[in-house]
């Protein structure tokens, strides 16, 4: 059995063993230190799944503070707020919240719209993906052949063809609001796709997807069953378009699997550390996810397939949430949430 793992970009902290370290610290920090109020900005399904009445609760017993911001007035007029926590889009609310950044530098906005917008559109998503060059670092990093989409379906083949895509093909829709994607076998069914989307080549990969939380400097693994390998049989017997609502959803947690040690065996550390690092910087993010593929029969070549912003939680991962405060030396580092159970872990850290 084979279980997911979690590594530190430039220093990796362990919650069990700055607990009590953390617990010292705050019998000399002044009693008089106030709270940390996080104003968050979420739709109310979001709201609802991340700030569960357990965390809440535990967050209040280390002195942090969840307020609700009221979308109708001005922000500045509310707060103050030490951290502003969003995942809205829109014209109006961005326009609000770089006002807002601009008038209090001294606020940490997670994360800035404007960058945000890059994992919104799948178009452009993966351009930074493409431009590193990790060959060095204990593996290699791409991403697949594909192409964006926005003509008459029936002239989708031909566009296929002159971009020099291989079929399969996953079908994705352009803006990444939706996590529904296609597969289609044959230039036929390319037809009875609906642009504006995007096409990306699909890459073999054992049936299993790495997914890479990314927080502040803070990385954490786990695997989730993907969609399966496809042979030339597949390819020969199968035609017209496969439809899949949700291909790793949280019920799809591959880390309690008895999987093929080729096929689970987790991406390098060196190589996730390189990768995340260059990422934040180059995206200008603190809080995303990377879904992440190895090709199968191979052991050092990965693919990006995906990434997307404030990744969504369970209800039920909230179950064993518990906040810890660490103080260093240069930076307040606030792990606010550190989710952990036997189906999926994932690491909420925000950096003062």
């Amino acid at each position: 059995m084979v279980s997911g793992g979690c590594v530190g970009a430039e220093e990796e902290v362990d919650p069990e063993a700055v607990a009590p370290a953390a617990a010292a610290e705050e019998a000399v920090v002044p009693a008089a230190a106030r709270e940390v109020v996080v104003g968050y900005a979420l739709t109310s399904k979001k709201a609802k799944s991340f700030l569960q009445p357990k965390l809440r609760g535990l967050a209040r017993k280390k002195g942090i503070l969840f307020v609700a911001i009221d979308q109708k007035r001005p922000l500045s007029d509310q707060g103050p707020f030490d951290i502003v926590l969003h995942k809205l889009t829109g014209k109006g609310w961005q326009q609000l919240l770089e006002e807002y950044r601009e008038a209090h530098p001294e606020v940490t906005v997670l994360d800035p719209p404007g960058a945000i917008a890059n994992l919104l559109d799948r178009q452009s998503m993966l351009q930074e993906v493409s431009e590193l060059d990790l060959t060095d670092y204990h593996g290699k990093v791409r991403v697949p052949k594909q192409l964006f989409v926005n003509t008459d379906p029936s002239s989708i083949p031909a566009a296929v063809r002159r971009a020099g895509l291989s079929l399969p093909l996953v079908a994705k829709p352009l803006v990444a609001k939706s996590h529904e994607l296609s597969l289609a076998y044959d230039p036929t069914s390319l037809t009875k796709l609906e642009p504006p989307l995007v096409l990306q080549e699909f890459v073999n990969h054992g049936g299993v997807m790495f997914k890479v939380y990314i927080v502040g400097d803070a990385i954490r693994v786990v695997r989730r069953f993907s969609l399966p390998n496809v042979d030339e049989g597949d390819l020969s017997n199968n035609a017209g378009v496969f439809r899949f609502p949700r291909v790793s959803c949280a019920a799809a947690s591959a880390d309690d699997a008895d999987l093929d040690p080729g096929v689970a065996e987790l991406p390098p550390r060196p190589l996730l550390e390189i990768l995340a690092r260059e990422l934040r910087r180059r995206l200008g993010l603190r809080l995303f996810n990377i879904d992440m593929i190895r090709q199968h029969g191979t052991r050092d070549r990965f693919y990006v397939i995906d990434m997307n912003y404030f990744p969504g939680m369970q209800s039920d991962i909230l179950e064993h949430a518990q906040p810890v405060l660490c103080f260093g030396k240069a930076n307040l580092c606030l792990y606010i949430l550190d989710i952990i159970d036997r189906r999926i872990s994932c690491l909420i850290l925000f950096l003062l």
